[in-house]
């Protein structure tokens, strides 16, 4: 098979979003894109004016509302939709013949949760386009990538107590009336878990009335639908399809099998692996519908799967026209933003009635605190913990101690033990040795050995096979950090997994003389559960700075076992994965069980449910633990998911695709993709009172007061009191102490916390919990940071003299001290490029080039910056960062959709790589370094010096410049103090 489209470069989310003048979403309807001209193009995403089919609420003449009624889903393919996409296509057309590009250059056309299209364009068009009318915004596409037997025990499921019992009167009927769309790697329809449903189905006239998809079968290896898998569709306009995959919705990587079959698989479906039995498996929902839609197309090389935002998007769009009830997201997604393609058009699904579930995140080991994707209020973030299913091995070594770790199958021993970094084949790299990657070891020195590894580089499984391949008959793989995860992989020789103090220690003893060890085999007795997965990405939640509690919810995510796609498994049909990408669907699968009980809840009473009814305790009643202790809200939000109690929740927290908006601009973020006047007419709110399931405050100057509503969702009026566990270091007050609420009805609240001890910049964690003598408990996590100061991170200026106010607000009583560094002009490197390139590799070129910068230890500020103001629209260039000299471990990266890009520096020396994107041509860039040392260059004052500070009190500092040199930008930083140590700082950017 040939390669259907060069693919971009993988890249973080920047800045890619598109967003309509109010709630903004878009239906797919996929076009031939035509050939690129002899210019450099991209494919970009367009954003116009109007607003989507999921949230267009009339106004237009002759064009009645679209929007969907409380309560109810949108019909994308009613009178007024139809009519609507039609009039948004025409508003597509109109802005591309504006710019001088022929309409049938576009990819995409959206209209239902995202408004706009997407187009191969060159810089000159896109200059255009961002000029022309009836455009909000242009971004470019984006790489992403993609992040049970017992599970169903274990979350309480089967029995005759159980959820299917109790709320379905059994398995068959557990999610009846419900379609879950599945965002991801496609789908391997022969798989018996995605067999046909027994027939006739007595949800066929609900299923029938609500679906409007249809199953693209697709041009190699078609996929076969049924009353199971109802839908089947393939994205591909900005994906690489290499010659393993399949242009079809066939799923090759198996990512997207798992996720399928996790939230929405048949119900004891027998299973195995290797050949060997692994007991049955089953959805969460196992009557429920599957819709899947491929996004993610794999490659052999990275050993994973990637696809655009541009298909995403229009994968979403057609998710909701075609009728989804839940979507299950197991794709990365950004770290910062609540504004990019992918979260707007989420915000619009939500409007719209769709439940959305997306993963957390896999960087939790790697990138630590700040880590979780996917911030937006409108979606459910769901993190990863560990289940219940006995996985528990032992290492015995020749000395007599011994190690427990985990793993699955037989035993073997005793045996020769040899550290894999003494076993390398000549030439072999040695890191790859270490890591016991595949061809890389020495059969005269493995075979009948067991072999110890090191954690990294390679997937788990293939270490093992690497054993295997070189005649091992064992492995040992140890971790080589605190923070990573343990696995009971199914591997090629039998395995145990160690943590990092074990494996150390087996480590030195290898290096003894005549070193053996023993494994023992799997012990099937349950163990301990939840704990948090090393790798689950946590908070806080940066796009807000915290004041939202992000992720969401917790669910098992290490070790489960569900359907994959032979080709990239082994042969296997069934096999056992790890990651928030296995969470997501669990809470998908309950969100669709919850559905199908109660088909009139909105997407955030489901999520309100979860949440409010979640353990923040184990099965051994202690609380749930994490690699350094116990676990806290920013690891598992709200806790742990518990499906019984969700179904009667009581109380519910809901919240509005307005204030949704509202939310985004109080974060300003809204502001960064919408006209100057949107947030302003639609209001902003301060991010902590959004109406959410959790309280979060960020940065506390001392007290602040929450609101929140509960909506009475059962059908008894209740009383309700409250009960509080106040942070450390905190007092918290409820007004009133108890509430009445009717069914139906809705009544407020306030939480007002305050600081007594807690010190500055540390987390702390209580709760508040509703309660009624009906047995309802409405929890809700309170997570609070105390801050002496809020100031704001960056004020600009102009002029070669001038002044500006900063506004801050203390929170404590006493002395506010600022004084000034810098200001420091710029040094600035003429890049002078020969023109773009689509692939950035870290070597000087005609499209890339580096410059080194060294920052001294005691910098106040170290930034790299381009602007758009130095170069032709339509100019994209990206910054990535490594330490001087390498090419390895990048440090930074700012890869956003034009020219203004920025990166900060630590301490320590390093090459900046800048590289264009997208030009119409060669072009001059230039590259400004700043390094602001920690005293004042004598151009910039701060008064005053010192002034009082009291409790949430309010402060003004005025930051006055002089002596400067006209058009030369400036960088210099105002530090804080309470008059004994630094509190905060804010960066002053002037141009002269």
């Amino acid at each position: 098979m040939s390669t259907h489209r060069p693919v971009r470069r993988p890249a973080a989310i920047a800045l890619s979003v598109v967003v309509t003048a109010a709630l903004t979403a878009s239906a797919a309807t996929a076009a031939q894109a035509a050939a690129p001209g002899p210019e450099s193009t991209a494919l970009y995403l367009v954003q116009t004016v109007s607003q989507p089919v999921a949230t267009y609420a009339g106004g237009v003449g002759g064009y009645a509302a679209t929007r969907p009624v409380e309560g109810e889903r949108v019909d994308a393919h009613s009178t007024a939709a139809t009519r609507w996409r039609d009039r948004l296509r025409g508003e597509h057309d109109a802005a591309l013949r504006g710019a001088r590009v022929d309409t049938g250059r576009k990819a995409y056309d959206y209209g239902v949760t995202f408004n706009g299209f997407s187009a191969r364009l060159t810089p000159a068009e896109v200059a255009r386009l961002r000029t022309g009318g009836g455009v909000l915004r242009v971004w470019k596409s984006e790489q992403l990538t993609a992040d049970t037997v017992t599970t169903r025990d274990f979350l309480g499921l089967t029995g005759p107590a159980g959820v299917w019992a109790k709320q379905f009167a059994g398995d068959a009927h557990a999610g009846e009336g419900v379609i879950v769309g599945v965002i991801d790697s496609g789908i391997w329809t022969e798989n018996p878990s995605f067999a046909a449903l027994p027939a006739p189905r007595p949800d066929q006239k609900t299923i029938s009335r609500k679906w409007k998809g249809t199953c693209d079968t697709g041009q190699e290896q078609p996929v076969t639908c049924n009353n199971k898998v109802i839908g089947a569709r393939y994205f591909h306009d900005d994906a690489t399809v290499n010659d393993v995959e399949f242009l079809s919705p066939r799923d090759y990587n198996g990512h997207g099998s798992h996720t399928a079959s996790t939230s929405a698989g048949n119900f004891g479906v027998p299973a195995s692996i290797n050949g060997g039995s692994v007991g049955t498996v089953s959805g969460v929902a196992p009557a429920a519908r599957i819709a899947a839609y491929k996004v993610l197309w794999h490659n052999p090389v990275a050993g994973n799967s990637s696809g655009g935002t541009a298909d995403i998007v229009a994968a979403i769009d057609a998710a909701v026209a075609d009728g989804v009830d839940v979507i299950n997201y197991s794709i990365s997604g950004s770290r910062q933003y609540v504004v990019d393609p992918a979260e707007i058009a989420f915000l619009n699904a939500a409007a719209a009635g769709v439940f959305v579930s997306a993963s957390a995140g896999n960087s939790g080991d790697q990138l630590g605190a700040g880590s979780v994707a996917h911030n937006s209020p409108w979606l459910t973030t769901v993190a990863a913990s560990t289940h219940d299913r006995g996985n528990a091995k032992t290492v015995t070594l020749g000395d007599g101690t011994s190690y427990t770790g985990v793993g699955v199958g037989p035993g073997v021993g005793p045996a020769t033990l040899i550290d894999s970094s003494l076993v390398g084949l000549p030439g072999a790299n040695q890191v790859q040795v270490d890591q016991c990657y595949l061809g890389t070891l020495d059969p005269a020195k493995v075979t009948g050995k067991i072999v110890l590894c090191d954690r990294g580089g390679n997937a788990r499984v293939d270490k093992s096979a690497a054993v295997a391949q070189a005649g091992g008959v064992g492995m040992i793989q140890a971790n080589t950090s605190s923070a990573q995860s343990l696995n009971a992989d199914f591997h090629a020789v039998p395995s145990i997994h160690l943590d990092a103090t074990a494996g150390a220690a087996v480590t030195a003893y290898a290096a003894t003389a005549g070193p053996t060890a023993s494994i023992s085999a799997v012990s099937t007795d349950p163990v301990r559960a939840p704990a948090m997965a090393g790798f689950s990405s946590y908070g806080p939640a940066l796009a807000g700075n915290g004041d939202l509690l992000k992720p969401d919810i917790t669910g098992p995510g290490v070790d489960v076992i569900a359907a994959v796609a032979p080709p990239n498994n082994g042969g296997n049909n069934f096999n056992s994965l790890s990651g928030t990408s296995m969470s997501s669907p669990h809470i998908a699968g309950v969100a669709a069980l919850i559905k199908s009980k109660n088909p009139k809840w909105s997407p955030m009473w489901i999520k309100s449910a979860l949440m409010t009814t979640a353990s923040t305790k184990d099965n051994t009643g202690q609380p749930i633990q994490w690699s350094q202790g116990d676990a806290t809200p920013l690891n598992y939000g709200a806790g742990h998911v518990v499906p019984g109690s969700a179904f009667d929740p009581g109380l519910v927290y809901d919240s509005t695709p307005e204030q949704w908006l509202q939310y985004a601009c109080g974060i300003g973020q809204l502001q960064l993709i919408t006209e100057p006047s949107f947030c302003a007419s639609t209001g902003a709110i301060d991010p902590s009172d959004l109406n959410y399931p959790s309280i979060a405050v960020g940065d506390l100057p001392g007290t602040q007061t929450v609101t929140r509503r509960v909506t009475n969702v059962s059908k008894n009026s209740s009383v309700y009191a409250t009960q509080v566990v106040a942070p450390a270091g905190f007092t918290v007050q409820v007004q009133p102490k108890t509430l009445t609420v009717p069914p139906g009805k809705t009544k407020s609240f306030t939480v007002t916390v305050t600081r007594t001890s807690a010190p500055v910049g540390t987390w702390s964690f209580g709760s508040l919990t509703w309660s009624d003598l009906r047995g309802h408990k409405v929890a809700s996590p309170i997570a609070v940071r105390y801050a002496a100061l809020a100031a704001p991170p960056e004020v600009t200026g102009t002029g070669v003299s001038g002044s500006t106010a900063v506004a801050v607000r203390t929170g404590y009583a006493g002395t506010l001290t600022t004084s000034a560094a810098g200001l420091t002009p710029a040094a600035v490197s003429a890049l002078a490029f020969d023109g773009p390139a689509s692939t950035f590799t870290p070597v000087e070129s005609g499209s890339t080039k580096k410059v080194t910068v060294t920052v001294p230890a005691g910098t106040a500020l170290a930034r790299f910056s381009t602007f758009d103001a130095d170069v032709p629209m339509g100019t994209d260039v990206d910054l990535h960062v490594f330490p001087a000299g390498s090419t390895a471990g990048e440090v930074a990266t700012s890869d956003g959709g034009t020219a203004q890009e920025s990166v900060t520096l630590p301490a320590g020396s390093y090459d900046v790589w800048v590289h264009l994107f997208a030009s119409s041509g060669a072009l001059t860039v230039p590259g400004h370094a700043w390094v602001v040392p920690g005293a004042a260059a004598g151009n910039l004052t701060a008064t005053p010096a010192s002034q009082p500070a009291t409790l949430n009190g309010a402060a003004t500092v005025t930051a006055s410049w002089s002596v400067l040199t006209a058009g030369v930008r400036y960088l210099g930083v105002l530090r804080f103090g309470d008059g004994s140590a630094p509190i905060g700082q804010t960066v002053l950017a002037v141009t002269g």
